[in-house]
């Protein structure tokens, strides 16, 4: 078995990833996505306006979709604050938190394979109002899951790093809080889309 990780710069993109991670035959229980929060409430806002007001925020981002989106939750994670978040690499995350185990986020995606600079990279884009979609699949599929997450336009995070440092960053401060709606329009505008 191994862990595929890709990191998207909008939720809505990773929502695309995931609807089509399961209707490629990819179980629900395998795909854990971990995203900013904020974004999320900000997405549902713009995409899904609703007489019900602010509290719909994440339920209205999610649509009516069924498998993983429909049950992710609200939960904090050391480092990156309150997140939306399925799966077990999020449950992972908070035990080790809980635990006091070295690296939390970072060290939950070390643990499934993903090497520790790209993991700060990932958690940094994470934090900055990015989407971690991560898959658990065996040997075999590995090269039809990384088909399905590549054509949704994942970061690189060669580039990604790069950029960062460009910006005087060095390694993700679990201690950073999380980017807002606009601070992380002001990122993407910054660093744009790559393949």
């Amino acid at each position: 078995m191994q862990t595929i990780t890709r990191v998207y710069d909008t939720y809505g993109q990773a929502r695309y990833v995931v609807a089509d991670l399961e209707t490629s035959g990819i179980k629900s229980s395998d795909i854990n996505l971990i995203a900013n929060k904020y974004i999320c409430d900000e997405t549902a806002r713009i995409e899904e306006p609703s007489a019900a007001g602010p509290s719909a925020g994440v339920g209205a981002a999610l649509g009516g979709t069924a498998g993983l989106l429909a049950g992710l939750g609200i939960i904090a994670i050391p480092g990156l604050g309150p997140v939306v978040a399925a799966g077990a690499l999020a449950a992972t995350a908070i035990g080790a938190a809980a635990g006091a185990v070295t690296g939390g986020v970072v060290g939950a995606l070390v643990s499934a394979g993903v090497p520790e600079e790209e993991a700060h990279v990932y958690c940094e884009a994470v934090r900055r109002g990015g989407t971690l979609v991560s898959v658990r699949t065996a040997d075999d599929n590995v090269a039809f899951v990384q088909q399905i997450m590549n054509r949704h336009r994942p970061i690189d995070p060669i580039e990604r790093r790069s950029a960062y440092r460009g910006q005087g960053w060095t390694r993700f401060d679990p201690a950073a809080r999380p980017y807002r709606p606009s601070e992380a329009e002001i990122q993407r505008l910054r660093t744009p889309y790559q393949n």
